[in-house]
């Protein structure tokens, strides 16, 4: 599971396109990989993402290794 926070509205689905554009660009996948599942109009949503599984955990890895800025956390 990943917690992502978007500072678009919640209106006409802005927040929604965010958080595709988001977690695109950390997965490195085009934006008609993702789609939201679950909770389209709910602030908790579920993403169904399309690709392979072990390229995806490993992409997920890599990004919960980063903060809001974008930099590599420390170990």
């Amino acid at each position: 599971m990943l917690l992502v926070r978007v500072a678009a509205a919640p209106e006409s689905g802005k927040a929604n396109a965010a958080l595709i554009r988001l977690l695109a660009k950390g997965f490195g996948l085009p934006k008609s990989a993702f789609s939201v599942a679950r909770g389209a109009a709910a602030r908790r949503k579920v993403v169904h993402v399309c690709g392979d599984p072990e390229a995806l955990a490993a992409a997920a890895g890599r990004i919960v290794e980063l903060r809001p800025d974008g930099t590599r956390k420390d170990h």
